[in-house]
């Protein structure tokens, strides 16, 4: 092959990649919510169905809960103080949002149900927020919400069946039913800073 040829030849290459890339910069679909972000997290593995029973006894899924903006936490009632010091935070926030004329639901799965009954979900919600949702349901349904959801949850050991602690994962997921999951917030995060980046996230949307 003459030297010009193969010249000829590399430029052909870096014409199709370079073609290739652009056409496949126009094509991926933009995250709608990158100026919203603090994770790195864009979603698609986290979240998905699920079948569970409400503060009133009904059996539900994920499409009769997420209907709007849906801020989701897992935690359990009898929980000493992380659960209410989280749910009092999202609770705030959306307190927040709710001034701004922005609507976002807060919903608590229960990781507990041998003890969160729906009586006992319902006083626990309505402590928080007059629209935040108590979920919980079978072992199994309880389970296979987490897994959706890739949390982590864990009955600790005590010599007392009615008295015992549980171990779980404590972030707050941010979903859509347009979208699925979009975002999730760490414990650290201010009443204020999640009450932004909620409002972000339902703007942007």
């Amino acid at each position: 092959m003459s030297k010009a040829i193969a010249i000829s030849a590399g430029v052909a290459v870096v014409a199709l990649v370079g073609g290739a890339l652009a056409m496949s910069s126009i094509f991926a679909p933009a995250d709608r919510f990158a100026a919203c972000r603090a994770s790195q997290v864009a979603g698609g593995d986290i979240g998905g169905p699920f079948t569970l029973v409400d503060e009133n006894g009904v059996t539900v899924t994920d499409q009769d809960v997420i209907t709007g903006p849906t801020l989701v936490y897992f935690g359990y009632t009898f929980c000493p103080d992380v659960c209410p010091l989280d749910n009092m935070r999202n609770a705030l926030a959306i307190h927040e949002l709710d001034e701004r004329g922005v609507e976002v639901t807060p919903v608590f799965i229960s990781i507990d149900p041998a003890r969160d009954t729906p009586e006992l979900l319902k006083g626990f919600t309505d402590n928080f927020h007059e629209r935040m949702i108590g979920l919980s349901g079978t072992e199994e349904q309880v389970a296979g919400a987490s897994r959706a959801y890739r949390t982590y949850f864990a009955k600790q050991d005590s010599d007392d069946p009615d008295y015992y602690l549980m171990d779980h994962t404590t972030m707050s997921y941010l979903v859509f039913p347009e979208y699925g999951f979009v975002e999730f917030f760490r414990r650290d995060v201010t009443p204020e800073d999640m009450a932004d980046r909620l409002e972000c996230f339902v703007e942007a949307s």
